[in-house]
């Protein structure tokens, strides 16, 4: 009896550790998994924020590394069968998805506290955080010339080669560029001549129009002043140590929002919901101003993330330009970037 029973305690040990794995595997894919488009760890802070989010629900998240462009075309690719569960873009690309039907309308929670004109009304897309275009200055290169306050500062000689931003007929934010400079110019999203005139200015005074992102080359010194997302400006001051100043220029500048939906189709789409609904919690969006973005809800952010970017009213200068005018007019106006700009 007592051999048996040795026998009996042998096999339980044995199977004990299995029995414990299986019941921890069981409850993992009773969670499942979200698969988000376009959420790259070192983006955005993305990396923390589906790190907190797997924490909290004990729901899958992966990154994954798609742009704006890839995450669409993907959508698109997958129309039939859908692969993701939610999809972040730039605001432009949030748009265009919705007009091609990709997204589910839905409102999350928080959805009252997103201002009108950042989100859907039938909830098909919703802004997340937002930046906005800023000259990134590298103040060592610049070696003892005053810091560019303006729009109309670049225009000077002596900042002749030094100025760049990203070819706004090849990148989101380039075109944002171009949009900024022509509004604060006295331009409108139907008038792109003082824009036009303004920029055939500045790039007779040496501007670059490098087509990759372009940090590192404003970290580097290769473009001293940078024109692009102010958060990329505080990344380089504030993580990588670099002598950079970020200004918000006198005349105005426009604001960069990106946007996250549910996919239509999704095939977690409980999941999908669920980290939508983290990314837009007081949590989530604190975990967002940790790469510098200004969060779409109003919450406390935290004193050492607020000291470091500029006071508010710098970006009381920012403006939120009706983005579905801004689409529509993207493409006459980079025809006449080629055709009088850089002729």
């Amino acid at each position: 009896m007592r051999k048996n029973l040795k026998t009996i305690m042998l096999i339980m040990t044995a199977c004990l550790p299995v029995l414990l794995f299986s019941g921890g595997k069981k409850d993992t894919e009773e969670k499942g998994m979200v698969i988000s488009y376009n959420s790259p760890a070192q983006w955005a802070n993305w990396g923390a924020v589906l790190e907190a989010f797997t924490a909290k629900t004990g729901i899958a998240a992966p990154s994954d590394p798609k742009n704006s462009g890839q995450s669409m075309a993907a959508l698109e690719a997958e129309r039939k069968a859908p692969q993701a569960d939610t999809a972040y873009f730039g605001i432009v690309f949030g748009l265009e998805a919705a007009k091609k039907d990709l997204l589910e309308p839905w409102k999350p929670e928080y959805f009252d506290e997103i201002p009108d004109n950042l989100k859907a009304a039938d909830g098909s897309w919703y802004t997340l955080h937002q930046g906005a275009i800023a000259f990134i200055v590298n103040t060592a290169e610049l070696k003892g010339l005053p810091i560019p306050k303006s729009w109309k500062d670049l225009l000077k000689p002596i900042y002749k080669g030094k100025v760049g931003f990203l070819d706004p007929t090849q990148a989101a934010v380039g075109f944002s560029v171009y949009t900024a400079g022509n509004l604060a110019m006295g331009g409108t999203l139907t008038n792109w001549t003082p824009g036009v005139e303004y920029f055939k200015q500045l790039y007779k005074n040496g501007l670059n129009l490098p087509a990759q992102t372009a940090t590192a080359m404003v970290q580097q010194g290769e473009v001293p002043i940078l024109i692009d997302a102010d958060f990329n400006g505080y990344k380089l001051k504030y993580i990588d140590n670099a002598p950079v100043d970020v200004v918000i220029p006198e005349e105005g500048s426009i604001s960069i929002p990106y946007v996250i939906s549910l996919v239509k189709g999704a095939p977690n789409r409980e999941n999908g919901q669920a980290l939508i609904n983290f990314s837009l919690s007081d949590e989530g969006q604190r975990l967002f101003t940790e790469s510098y973005l200004r969060p779409v809800r109003n919450i406390k952010i935290a004193p050492e993330i607020a000291s470091k970017i500029l006071p508010a009213s710098d970006y009381k200068r920012v403006s939120d330009p009706d983005f579905a005018k801004m689409r529509a007019a993207q493409d006459e106006a980079t025809k006449r970037w080629r055709a009088e700009v850089i002729r």
